[in-house]
């Protein structure tokens, strides 16, 4: 029997981490990210870090667009330091037990911390996301846990029992990419490429640029040939299309340049109220910001949608195991998207993106990362990771290779950070 697990005292700290060039999506720019760090000891003296990359334009971007970007990461890790005060009231058995007491105590401070009321759950799901990472490493320690796959717990094992040995990286371009940095990519072996769509502006200015933003990637990259063969297109719009027959210009554009067979999937077109039914667009969809819960995967899946994006890194782990439970009974492929993360939470996810039924048309597990391409200093970051140079930690040719030695050492999430330790002491 599991022992149950009272947090006694909790602290966090938070590392600033800047952008090469600002990064567009959702219609705006983010110029930094945040790295929140919470620590956690239990009553038995048992201590865990755990890990998060905030992204208040992911979480809420009218909340982004209506304060400084300072200010927004200030709320957010706000959040996170009062998530954590009340962890101290919560005893609990596993980390998704907790996150299921956690969230409606949290969601109700929000509006009084963002002076929001009725801010974006994602928003509030991203604040959580270091508190439940540091409550699973708490949870492995407490109970003598080894691995990742020892931390699953049993009636998550079945939808988390495949063991990839290779995990295509979906390239993000973003609006402002060159497309020359999106051609030495795929040269380069990448064949997986995600277009950001949604561009900021009207409805008909958004279309106006995916449109010629698709026609000048696809003119450039269509006759290269990498190792996987031809290359494969994702777009994601982040919700900004706010009607069907907008979509379907777009895809008809698609059509008419010849780059429509090439698109896998197309990534939370349409804005979170849309609930029309979208069996009729021809394309695979899939389903990202605006699941927040087992209900919501369903109606999205009722209205249509034929794949669920994992976010581990952005919504937490434990949401993320019960949606891939509810994705392996519904038989509906699952992929993992980025928030940008750093080297760490790449391999958190990677252990999550690794256990997933190969996705279809590709043969092997699918996640993005994108944070090479957006830190100033990913170079220095990469050296803070536990695993730092060990194979797994670097794509070759567009692919994670994965060996034994990735599942026997769970990606390295399991070791000592004493990068993110040495925080606190500066602090």
């Amino acid at each position: 029997m599991l022992s149950g697990i009272q947090v006694q005292h909790t602290t966090a700290v938070a590392e600033r981490e800047p952008l090469i060039r600002p990064f567009g999506f959702k219609g705006n720019y983010l110029t930094e990210l945040w790295q929140a760090v919470s620590r956690i000891t239990s009553s038995n003296g048992h201590s865990a870090i755990g890990l998060a990359t905030q992204s208040v334009l992911y979480g809420d971007a009218d909340f982004f667009a209506a304060h400084p970007e300072q200010t927004g990461n200030e709320k957010m890790f706000a959040l996170t330091k009062e998530a954590l005060s009340l962890m101290r009231q919560i005893p609990f058995n596993t980390p998704i037990g907790l996150l299921e007491e956690l969230l409606p105590r949290v969601t109700a401070a929000a509006g009084r911390i963002t002076g929001k009321p009725g801010i974006h759950i994602n928003f509030i799901l991203n604040s959580l996301v270091s508190v439940d990472n540091a409550a699973w490493l708490l949870y492995a320690r407490e109970n003598g846990l080894q691995s990742f796959d020892e931390m699953i717990p049993s009636s998550y094992r079945e939808a988390l029992r495949h063991r990839n040995d290779r995990i295509a990286v979906m390239l993000q371009v973003s609006y402002n990419m060159p497309v020359e940095d999106v051609v030495n990519a795929v040269k380069a072996g990448y064949f997986v490429i995600k277009i950001k769509t949604g561009y900021p502006g009207t409805q008909e200015e958004m279309l106006a640029f995916d449109s010629a933003r698709l026609t000048e990637i696809h003119e450039a990259v269509k006759d290269l040939h990498t190792p996987h063969g031809p290359v494969r297109y994702t777009m994601d719009a982040n919700g900004r299309y706010e009607a069907k027959d907008t979509l379907l210009r777009y895809l008809d554009h698609a059509q008419a340049i010849g780059a429509f067979d090439r698109i896998l999937l197309y990534e939370e077109p349409f804005r979170e109220e849309f609930t029309e039914p979208v069996h009729d667009i021809g394309l695979r969809l899939a389903v990202d910001e605006s699941v927040h819960s087992e209900a919501d995967a369903l109606q999205r899946l009722d209205q249509g949608y034929t794949a669920l994006v994992l976010k581990g890194i952005a919504k937490t782990l434990s949401l993320s195991m019960r949606i891939a439970k509810l994705a392996a009974e519904r038989g509906v492929p699952c992929m993992c998207s980025d928030l940008t993360v750093n080297p760490v939470l790449v391999d958190w996810h990677k252990n999550l993106a690794a256990r997933l039924s190969p996705f279809p048309g590709i043969g092997m597990g699918m996640m993005e990362t994108n944070g090479d391409m957006n830190y100033t200093r990913w170079a220095a970051m990469k050296q803070q990771h536990p695993a730092a140079g060990s194979s797994w930690t670097d794509a070759e040719q567009g692919v994670f290779h994965l060996g034994p030695d990735f599942y026997a050492q769970s990606g390295g999430i399991l070791s000592p950070l004493p990068h993110y330790e040495a925080l606190f002491k500066q602090s």
